[in-house]
């Protein structure tokens, strides 16, 4: 293995060593008030980020802006395949930023793009677009690819299963994990939501869970059809209000193999791959916290169960 892996390897598993942790997250949930959830945040890891006084959504954006950060940082220390990964891992978050940009076109305000830096897919051209036109045409003549349609539905579906896409094919280690989000996303929009996947959308799920669960219209259907890769997605759930729980599993199951792959011994993709998803699910934790501290903390048996 080379040096350049070691390097990040040895770096992003001291970096997994400063998340909050479970513990620790459920006594920020149980904070008497996002006030004080958040003070107690900035004292933390996240702190570089997280500073007093921050709203609710400011300080949820601030720990994600953290994760960036650190992506960042080891991607300063990796070979060139440890940043096509880490590309591929923080790409949910420049959907986010294409969607906050359509936002902003359409005369609403939104937040502050996440700083992607060199970790971005085609975010520089799209950030200077001025109409929705102009987005599909630079999606279109990036990785990823024609969304099919220039609405803000149409763009955001294409864009998260064209990544779940890449995913499969450039992290094979993430690999289930963007099978089972293509599931769920499919579950939400057609069986939940009640709404047929635009046309481009349905045909690149269909490389990532097979043309017949990508069509199916019922839970049964979608279960019954789906890849063992993806089909754990879905386990147990019986009704679609139950999808809240399978998004909190989701989770769960990206925790456990992250650790697994972050403990290995061997220097190399799997341990960045792992690192980063251990802190993925680190902010998406303390995110939900400062969520439960807004309603003003107390029991947290509930957030327990998922989180």
């Amino acid at each position: 293995m080379s040096a350049g892996w070691v390097a990040v390897s040895v770096r992003a598993r001291a970096m997994t060593r400063r998340r909050l942790g479970q513990p620790a997250v459920l006594q920020l949930a149980s904070s008497p008030s996002v006030e004080a959830a958040v003070s107690a945040l900035a004292q933390t890891t996240y702190g570089r980020q997280v500073r007093p006084g921050l709203t609710l959504a400011e300080a949820q954006r601030a720990v994600v802006d953290a994760l960036v950060w650190n992506a960042r940082v080891l991607a300063g220390w990796s070979p060139r395949e440890g940043v096509t990964i880490l590309r591929c891992l923080v790409a949910p978050l420049e959907v986010v930023n294409v969607q906050d940009h359509l936002q902003r076109l359409a005369g609403v305000d939104a937040p502050a793009a996440f700083g992607l830096g060199g970790l971005a897919t085609a975010w520089p051209r799209l950030r200077a677009t001025t109409d929705t036109r102009e987005v599909r045409a630079v999606l279109a003549a990036s990785a990823w690819g024609d969304p099919g349609g220039e609405g803000p539905r149409d763009i955001g579906l294409s864009m998260r299963v064209s990544l779940a896409d890449r995913v499969i094919a450039a992290v094979p280690s993430a690999g289930t994990w963007a099978a089972g989000a293509t599931a769920l996303l499919v579950a939400r929009e057609v069986v939940l939501e009640d709404r047929r996947l635009p046309q481009r959308t349905q045909a690149a799920a269909s490389r990532v869970i097979g043309p017949s669960a990508a069509s199916a219209t019922s839970l049964p259907a979608l279960f019954a059809a789906l890849p063992s890769s993806a089909r754990w997605a879905l386990a147990g759930v019986e009704h679609p209000r139950d999808l809240w729980l399978a998004e909190a599993r989701w989770w769960a199951r990206v925790e456990v193999d992250s650790a697994a792959l972050a403990r290995r011994a061997t220097a190399g993709p799997e341990v960045l791959v792992g690192a980063v998803g251990l802190m993925a699910v680190d902010a998406w934790r303390v995110r939900a916290a400062l969520e439960v501290a807004a309603r003003g903390g107390g029991p947290v048996e509930a957030f327990r169960a998922v989180a």
